[in-house]
């Protein structure tokens, strides 16, 4: 028993890790794909098959080098559903 215990926790951790389920804006509401930013801080949300972005919550969440500017997905009730901001890099001056 006292084995198992011990072996248990690394052959988890040397499993591969489980592909996440993206959240897809066709399918969803507005306010799903907003409340999805707003809880997770930074999520990647899909907009199609093989179309996808990274959509933060606020500024705390790009690198230092970047800076956030407003982003608006389609969804499922909103052609134009604001859901937060994406990452963008500073332009050659350090300004937007």
């Amino acid at each position: 028993m006292k084995v198992l215990a011990l072996v248990l926790p690394l052959l988890v951790a040397a499993s591969p890790a489980l592909p996440q389920s993206r959240l897809d804006s066709l399918t969803s509401s507005c306010q799903t794909a907003r409340r999805a930013v707003q809880d997770g801080g930074a999520v990647i949300i899909g907009t199609g098959r093989f179309v996808y972005d990274r959509f933060v919550r606020d500024q705390s969440y790009c690198p230092l080098s970047q800076i956030t500017e407003p982003a608006w997905l389609p969804t499922a009730n909103d052609p134009q559903c604001f859901v937060g901001y994406r990452c963008r890099d500073r332009g050659p001056r350090g300004g937007s």
